[in-house]
């Protein structure tokens, strides 16, 4: 296959970051999208509760997450990834008041476990030492190979693996768990210094994108559902949007980044996740204290992750499926007085929003796991990118961003 334009099917995260990579590359674009903006489950919004924009969430990367940084470098938006300046992680237990923080060093020996001052409370450097058993080779659950109980599993390691994971750590795939825990804490504190978009998502990651797009020439068309996708031998011949269809030449390309649900109703015999969890987050327009850090883990509450961003706090919960029977308004006073106690306030409840996205992530579990694609298909002129996609990495911005410049580059290969 020479020459020819790709079709990018949603502008989610994966389909710009996809988008990005060719345009860059000279290679005609054509981006569409169903909805009325591009983002997909990393987005801002007007929210006329607040009267100002807010993220549909929460999404933090880390330091060390490479394709992500990249991207953001490629977009000139570094800027807006703030963030701690240190890999330094606070802590409250709601149940005791105990806080602490959890503070690896730089460098590439961990010394920070030997410090009383750096690791989890009540902890020894020998206590860490059973998680190293955690493989990326294998199938099975992290509960089969590793302590899921004791300080470090409930003080750190579940937090910070419920978040990246949002599934239940206990029984998550302990090949995904093995390379979030490689990739991050495993390289210290110069790869896992949390990275917060400031001063939301789009300002960070998706206005740069559709800018970078358009000075590159890309066709970014919203309001275009592909409802199916024509085949003929061993190809991709055509895009169909219900009143109106586009042909394809012999040397057009298509990059399908669409949720995994709508991928397996539009390429026959495609296996997908079919099991996925739940986020929360919600947000109070109440400006933090001045001295708040950017991020905080509450232990033994309704919030688990608290954001202090100027004009508002926010607070994500992984794994929310347990939530979802309880009503809006007392969601949000749980959480406020989980936020009253993080900051030692006695207010009532401000302006608040909640908001939901019911089919977040895949829950990566082993199962799950291995229904997971890789990046190309049958088709010759067809690719795969989404964060549900198998990059060895649970469903995160990191994935997000690499299975779309994998999808990329599987194009590029080909030509």
């Amino acid at each position: 296959m020479t020459g020819g334009r790709v079709y990018v099917i949603g502008a989610g995260l994966s389909g710009l970051a996809a988008a990005v990579a060719l345009a860059q590359r000279d290679i005609p674009v054509t981006l569409l999208e169903a909805a009325a903006h591009a983002g997909g489950r990393c987005r801002s919004y007007f929210d006329p509760q607040f009267d100002s924009v807010i993220d549909n969430g929460n999404h933090v990367i880390l330091s060390g997450n490479t394709a992500a940084q990249d991207f953001v470098k490629t977009l000139g938006a570094s800027a807006h990834l703030g963030g701690p300046s240190d890999a330094l992680f606070p802590f409250l237990d709601l149940h005791t008041g105990q806080r602490w923080n959890f503070h690896p060093n730089a460098g590439a020996f961990p010394w920070w476990v030997m410090s009383d001052h750096r690791r989890v409370p009540g902890t020894h450097a020998r206590d860490y030492w059973p998680y190293r058993k955690l493989r990326v080779t294998t199938t099975t659950q992290v509960r089969d190979t590793v302590p899921v109980s004791g300080p470090i599993w409930e003080k750190l390691l579940r937090p910070i693996l419920l978040a990246a994971l949002n599934t239940e750590p206990e029984i998550s795939s302990q090949a995904l768990t093995a390379t979030v825990v490689n990739d991050s804490l495993g390289k210290n504190g110069a790869a896992c210094r949390p990275c917060i978009a400031v001063p939301t998502l789009s300002a960070a990651f998706i206005e740069p994108a559709l800018k970078f797009l358009k000075a590159r020439k890309a066709d970014v068309r919203f309001g275009q559902r592909v409802r199916t996708l024509r085949y003929e031998d061993t190809r991709v011949i055509g895009l169909d949007m219900g009143d109106q269809s586009i042909a394809l030449t012999p040397g057009d390309a298509v990059i399908l980044a669409v949720p995994p649900w709508i991928a397996g109703d539009m390429v026959p015999n495609l296996t997908v996740p079919n099991e996925f969890r739940e986020i929360a987050n919600a947000h109070f327009k109440r400006v933090p204290p001045k001295d708040a850090a950017p991020m905080t883990g509450l232990i033994g509450g309704a919030a688990e992750w608290v954001f202090a961003f100027p004009d508002r706090i926010s607070v994500t919960i992984s794994a929310a499926d347990a939530l979802s029977d309880v009503p809006r308004e007392q969601l949000a006073a749980r959480i406020w007085d989980d936020i009253c106690a993080l900051y030692r306030w006695d207010e009532p409840l401000p302006v608040w929003q909640i908001v939901r996205e019911r089919r977040a992530t895949f829950a990566a579990t082993p199962e799950q796991a291995a229904r997971r694609p890789g990046a190309a298909t049958i088709w010759r002129n067809l690719a795969l990118a989404g964060d549900w996609t198998d990059t060895g990495l649970p469903a995160t911005i990191e994935s997000a961003v690499r299975s779309g410049n994998k999808a990329a580059a599987l194009i590029l290969q080909s030509r």
